[in-house]
């Protein structure tokens, strides 16, 4: 099964001890289908370490509790909402087609690296309206 949640991604609980508290996405485990977050209040689980070699201690430490995949929900960046996702293909500058996930909401792209080549895109498309623009003006210079 896929998962919509990628590292590093913020999302918010929305079931579970926890449920309304938002955190950032540690760890992903594609097999179990839990992704671990890092957050302020968020439940952590107590677990004990054997010392590796003589000098290192041994103990009893705390660490991220691990949560369902299916208890969370994507924060979007550009409307600040727990949203779906959904997913769009989209051609790059090289000329891949690239899947990228928007949020259904508002329509934005919820990737980084898609956000950026989308921008990249917009700025070089003015430049060939402006050369179509010249070519206008030596037509009109030619016919009078």
């Amino acid at each position: 099964m896929s998962m919509n949640v990628k590292k590093d991604d913020a999302v918010k609980i929305i079931a579970g001890s926890d449920k309304g508290k938002t955190g950032q996405v540690l760890a992903v485990d594609t097999k179990s289908n839990r992704v671990v977050l890092k957050g302020e209040g968020l439940k952590t689980v107590k677990c004990f370490v054997k010392p590796r070699n003589a000098q290192e201690k041994g103990g009893i430490i705390e660490r991220e509790a691990s949560v369902n995949v299916s208890n969370v929900m994507i924060i979007c960046p550009s409307c600040n909402a727990a949203t779906r996702v959904g997913h769009k293909v989209v051609v790059d500058e090289n000329g891949k087609s690239v899947k990228n996930r928007i949020c259904k909401k508002c329509g934005a792209s919820l990737d980084v690296k898609a956000a950026k080549a989308a921008k990249t895109a917009k700025k070089a498309a003015p430049k060939k309206t402006a050369s179509k623009a010249k070519k206008t003006v030596k037509t009109e210079e030619e016919n009078n």
